[in-house]
């Protein structure tokens, strides 16, 4: 390893968010280790090392922190899409397996002497009851107490949020925190049942024939903003340079109702698709990104249209549809 490179620990390198940050780091110049459960699904590996590994267990930090790396970035997390989440049935491993990675990342990190650690938090955070009219949801940073999440998963989020901060005060950990607003494009997970709206939607429209139909889950008034990758990770880079803490909301102020979404997806396809709305797990009436604080800190929010992050994220998951028929 060049000693002059800045060196990253990317945990959940193997994911979605952290095999596209891999890959950012490394176009940054950056020496980056990856580490994992898995390796990334859908390419190869843009890290210079790749260490697979259960961060649940004590001895993966200490075999991972064997250098006081200039950045780590935590991203790992047992999570997935409204049909994971919101069920209630994975709740005890939700906030198991991520409280666990979360305190072994802070406390081995600390003990490590890393310079700056990331951590992704969630919109999942933000309390319920801000988020009953889809038309105007409330999420800004300070809005998210009394706290009430919809979820588990938003729970562990905010608990660990409070972990970190505490790192910071007491051990001067220096971190940064983010809260992710459903962040979507190519090489996410599209099938499985850990999949979230847009790439859920972009399978059902690549699969169906033009005039048939798609299934979405309630009466698809439920309002959201999705925030395409290269955006976040823009996003989480800037925060990282900055000297500002968090939390702050790394999302899109584009809302959409989910028929809205679907609607952009046909005409991307090019297909005239019916909707059925049937029952399923919904989460929060409405949810959007309020990006007053990030635009006041870092000078920047994201703004790149939904339909042209749709665009390439439907290309890429109707490529694959294709590919699986063909298999």
């Amino acid at each position: 390893m060049n000693r002059s490179l800045k060196t990253a620990l990317v945990c959940g390198a193997g994911g979605f968010i952290g095999s596209h940050l891999v890959k950012r780091l490394k176009a940054e110049g950056y020496w980056v280790r990856g580490v994992d459960l898995k390796h990334p699904e859908f390419s190869q590996t843009a890290a210079d090392d790749f260490v697979i590994a259960d961060l649940r267990d004590d001895a993966s930090w200490l075999k991972i922190f064997d250098r006081p790396f200039d950045e780590v970035y935590q991203l790992a997390a047992d999570m997935g899409g409204a049909g994971y989440i919101f069920t209630g049935e994975h709740d005890a491993d939700v906030m198991h397996n991520s409280a666990t990675i979360n305190l072994n990342a802070a406390h081995y990190g600390q003990k490590a002497g890393i310079k700056k650690l990331f951590y992704s938090s969630s919109a999942c955070i933000y309390p319920a009851y801000n988020q009953e009219d889809p038309n105007n949801p409330k999420c800004s940073e300070e809005s998210a107490y009394p706290a009430q999440p919809d979820s588990e998963y938003g729970w562990e989020k905010l608990f660990s949020e409070r972990l970190y901060l505490s790192f910071n005060r007491n051990y001067d950990l220096d971190i940064r925190i983010a809260r992710f607003h459903n962040i979507f494009g190519p090489e996410g997970t599209f099938v499985g049942g850990k999949e979230k709206a847009p790439a859920a939607i972009c399978r059902k429209v690549a699969e169906a024939e033009d005039g048939g139909e798609i299934e979405i889950w309630g009466d698809g008034r439920q309002t959201r903003s999705f925030l395409y990758i290269d955006e976040c990770l823009e996003g989480v880079r800037r925060l990282m340079d900055s000297d500002f803490v968090g939390p702050v909301n790394i999302g899109s102020e584009e809302m959409v109702t989910i028929n809205e979404l679907a609607g952009i997806v046909m005409s991307i396809a090019g297909k005239k698709l019916s909707i059925r709305h049937i029952d399923g797990p919904l989460g929060v009436r409405g949810r959007n990104s309020d990006n007053f604080l990030i635009q006041q800190k870092l000078g920047w929010a994201p703004s790149k249209k939904l339909k042209n992050g749709l665009i390439e994220t439907y290309q890429w998951i109707n490529r694959m549809v294709q590919k699986n028929r063909m298999a």
